[in-house]
């Protein structure tokens, strides 16, 4: 099989089992010694065990829609937008694999934000809609 349609369906279930409050399902995709890192806030979590106890003590009703997933070999970004208790956050998770797991996620959360009108006459809607759409 193609290594990069196995990694990219191993992490495909790593989305829809963080849809489904899969704790173990959302974490098979990570390397026993994988890295987490959040830029925005600082932190980094080493180690499977670790990431999932953070991610899986989260206080907020989460959500998660995959919009894509891009990139080929050891490097794939994924696109989705992740709603923490009813407010939309789009998020790019940058994942480094190897030997079929991810080693080094990288995860960045941005804000939807109101476009402003002084370029409505330029911009056409995204194929996938906005975020008001997760």
């Amino acid at each position: 099989m193609d290594p990069d349609i196995g990694i990219r369906a191993a992490i495909e279930e790593h989305w829809r089992a963080s849809e489904l409050g899969d704790i173990d399902g959302e974490h098979a995709v990570c390397a026993e010694d994988a890295i987490l890192d959040y830029p925005q806030s600082g932190e980094r979590f080493w180690g499977r065990a670790s990431i999932s106890a953070q991610r899986g003590g989260h206080p907020s009703d989460r959500h998660f829609v995959l919009r894509r997933i891009v990139g080929s070999g050891d490097l794939l970004v994924s696109e989705c937008v992740i709603t923490y208790d009813g407010a939309p956050t789009v998020s790019v998770s940058v994942m480094e694999c190897a030997h079929g797991q991810v080693v080094h996620e990288t995860q960045y959360f941005a804000d939807p934000f109101v476009a402003p009108d002084s370029r409505s006459e330029y911009a056409q809607p995204m194929p996938r809609g906005g975020v008001t759409e997760a």
